[in-house]
């Protein structure tokens, strides 16, 4: 690399040498991860923002609108996986000081994104035809159309934050990607107030008007990141636009051979849950109602090994691109310590405080709630256990990542979800009969086998040969 890139990526953010202390690592991590953290939290907010409004209008709009949101979400966080493989690929590119494959990279995840979203909006269309060959109400499946037909398209500036947010992460520019997912949330709850109930003179579009703030948001969300790259002193001289529409087909390619799998093991996960709520809904409304609240429990909690799984694929793909195979150690285990720490913290919440917690979500006082809260209440003494697993292999997971290994990763997520969780979940809930509990513990299993073999597979790294393709330090 010559003497003018080098100059460029080290006026970009410091670009580290031979791998730091324990405690420069965790320094640098802990600064990386929490932004990301909480701007993971922003992102549940704008959901249940949406959810909030849409409840104001009555029951029929809130049911309407889970029903478009569960058909697109599977959509839009399989493209928001394979887009993500920009991310390691960047950070790779920092570590090894190769200023132009940072911009090809970028590029090319944009690339991605518009591709990806071209091929999916014609398929999420057809929403309509769908729920009415799958016996959805035809009412519910009327309103869920208003909203698909508008929301579909937020698609294309979705997955270009995620290219755009990829370089942000890897050049320790978290701090932006929290501000700008903050403002979104207050542009799409200002957006969606105004346009669902026609208040300012503006007219009344009640679902329309959620899919249409839904969709500026994310215009703006993009927009907001666009600019602040070519803007911001540290990113501009990167030109991540710089001939926009020459291809560089090879990383173009490099990115759906690493993001494919990442987006099919979300998918895989995401199937899980939505399998899981299924058999719920064969036990009764108040098992369906305490696992929402289970769920929506331990969603929160993963945001944080989230977030540093997000910040161990930088640090991890930093290394493995400068050839530090001893700050690729550092990397991955600095960052599943901390969140297994984490999620032992909230475990023992979980455990402890479990059936105050469940009382935020429902009415203690009315007579209707007690099986739904007593339920949940269970729920949670499983989840405190959950969460110790779920943490730990969201960590491993991205850690992996940052070596560019997805392939089987992928592989052994679909069998601990599909082959070990599953079958657990059912056999335990129905032939057992511990009913919801035990489709608890079956969730837990699959996580458990899956944190296993990833944390197994990312020590045996050397042995498995993940690091042969490194270049040497």
């Amino acid at each position: 690399m010559n003497e003018n890139a080098a100059s460029s990526l080290q006026a970009a953010g410091k670009i580290d040498g031979p791998s730091s202390s324990w405690a420069s690592e965790f320094r640098a991590t802990f600064a990386l991860a929490w932004p990301l953290v909480i701007a993971q939290l922003a992102q549940n907010a704008l959901h249940t923002t949406d959810v909030i409004l849409l409840g104001w209008l009555g029951s029929t709009y809130l049911a309407a609108g889970t029903l478009a949101t569960t058909f697109l979400m599977p959509f839009l966080v399989g493209g928001i996986g394979v887009v993500g493989a920009v991310a390691p690929l960047v950070a790779q590119a920092r570590g090894s000081r190769d200023i132009k494959a940072v911009r090809r990279i970028v590029r090319q995840g944009c690339w991605a994104a518009i591709a990806l979203a071209a091929a999916l909006v014609p398929i999420v269309l057809q929403i309509k035809p769908i729920y009415q060959a799958l016996g959805q109400d035809p009412a519910a499946t009327e309103l869920a159309d208003q909203f698909i037909q508008i929301a579909a398209w937020s698609l294309f500036p979705a997955l270009g934050i995620i290219a755009f947010r990829s370089l942000l992460s890897a050049f320790d520019a978290t701090r932006a990607i929290l501000v700008i997912t903050v403002f979104g949330v207050l542009i799409n709850a200002l957006t969606a107030y105004v346009l669902i109930f026609g208040h300012f003179g503006f007219p009344r579009l009640e679902l329309r008007g959620a899919a249409i703030a839904t969709t500026l948001t994310n215009v703006f969300m993009l927009l907001a990141m666009v600019l602040y790259v070519i803007r911001h002193r540290r990113l501009k001289r990167f030109h991540v636009l710089l001939r926009f529409w020459k291809p560089d087909w090879p990383r173009f390619r490099e990115i759906f051979r690493i993001g494919t799998p990442i987006g099919l093991t979300v998918l895989a996960e995401v199937g899980m849950f939505t399998a899981a709520a299924l058999l719920m809904g064969r036990l009764g409304t108040d098992e369906v109602a305490a696992h929402a609240i289970a769920l929506q429990c331990a969603s929160i909690a993963f945001m944080v090994p989230l977030g540093l799984g997000i910040a161990a694929t930088v640090r991890v793909g930093m290394a493995y691109g400068r050839g530090d195979v001893e700050g690729v150690r550092k990397a991955g285990w600095t960052s599943f310590v901390m969140g297994t720490a984490f999620m032992t913290f909230s475990c023992i919440s979980f455990l402890t405080f479990g059936p105050h917690i469940v009382t935020v979500f429902l009415d203690p006082h009315v007579e209707a709630n007690a099986n739904s809260l007593t339920l949940a209440a269970s729920f949670l003494v499983v989840a405190g256990i959950f969460q110790l697993v779920d943490g730990a292999q969201v960590v491993a997971a991205h850690s992996l990542r940052g070596l560019s290994d997805t392939k089987v990763p992928m592989l052994l997520a679909i069998v601990g979800y599909w082959m070990v969780g599953l079958p657990i979940a059912y056999v335990l809930g129905f032939v057992a009969n511990m009913r919801g509990v035990g489709i608890w513990i079956g969730l837990a299993a699959g996580l458990a086998f899956v944190a296993v073999v990833l944390v197994t597979r990312f020590a045996m790294r050397e042995r498995l040969n993940l690091l042969n393709g490194m270049r040497p330090a």
